[in-house]
């Protein structure tokens, strides 16, 4: 009987063993996969925030032109800096009624007049911003209020890196059980066929003659548990990606681009059977000792 066959063999004949295995594994998976989408549109979450011209700068009515053109030279001497992009009050008005042409109640009494002019600086380093704030935040001789979203910021990295932290706690825990069900399983079905892996040997069959079977079982169960979570979650990922998407505008929480699934798949599905052939390998070493 060739090796493959001996693999099937064993997985069919405990079928609750082999279905606990997998079972673990695609649950395992499921998770994983969860972790993994969440934590990329978090990201993309942060990085837009990030990047964004995220600190604007209304000034005073009744400035004259010299000092503002001396704070927009005073904001770009600041390292990092993008793009200064100042709104005069005309243009402060026709971009409120623009993002509110559809209740024109809203527009009807407003002019340029009680709008406030302001400066929106885009920023390559995060860190200018504060500096920016710092700075300004005080001024209150030409500035009348510096709107920057830090509490946003800092809020989602705090967050984001609790679920990162929690993300690579939980896929090493569950890593762990996958890896002690694939080890116990592994080691019951060794110890169940241990008078026929003793006859073999004495017929004199090698140590690896005796554990390929063992191997590619834990090795079966690593690669299809973890494909059919991984599928499972992603193709759940997918149908629901246009409404989430929807929600995180204008950020893409969700990919849409077909190589960022694959290359997880095929990612995870090398984590599966790692997990499923050290497993086995330890386990075929731990109870095989003859």
């Amino acid at each position: 009987m060739s090796t493959l066959k001996t693999t099937w063999h064993h997985i069919r004949r405990s079928p609750f063993q082999s279905f606990t295995a997998i079972l673990v594994m695609i649950f395992s998976f499921l998770v994983i996969s969860v972790f993994i989408v969440v934590n990329f549109g978090l990201s993309g979450v942060l990085t837009y925030f990030e990047t964004k011209p995220e600190i604007t700068l209304f000034i005073k009515d009744g400035l004259d032109t010299n000092t503002i053109d001396n704070i927009q030279k005073d904001l770009s001497s600041y390292s990092g800096i993008k793009e200064i992009k100042y709104i005069s009050k005309d243009k402060a008005l026709e971009i409120y009624k623009q993002e509110n042409k559809d209740n024109p109640m809203l527009t009807e009494m407003v002019t340029a007049s009680i709008l406030p002019a302001s400066f929106e600086v885009t920023v390559s380093n995060p860190n200018t911003l504060e500096q920016i704030y710092q700075n300004y935040a005080a001024r209150n001789d030409v500035i009348d209020e510096v709107i920057y979203q830090k509490d946003i910021i800092n809020s989602l990295l705090d967050w984001t890196n609790i679920i990162r932290r929690t993300g690579i706690a939980v896929t090493l825990v569950i890593s762990f059980i996958s890896f002690f069900t694939i080890f116990i399983i592994v080691g019951m079905k060794i110890t169940n066929r241990k008078e026929e892996i003793r006859i073999s040997r004495l017929l004199g069959a090698s140590h690896l003659y005796v554990k390929k079977p063992f191997l590619l079982e834990g090795l079966f169960y690593g690669i299809f548990g973890s494909l059919i979570g991984s599928i499972i979650t992603f193709s759940f990922v997918i149908v629901l990606r246009q409404s989430i998407n929807s929600f995180f505008q204008p950020v893409e929480f969700i990919s849409y681009d077909t190589s960022f699934y694959a290359l997880m798949l095929v990612s995870e599905v090398l984590l599966g059977a790692f997990i499923g052939l050290l497993a086995s390998w330890i386990g075929a070493k731990r109870y095989i000792k003859f």
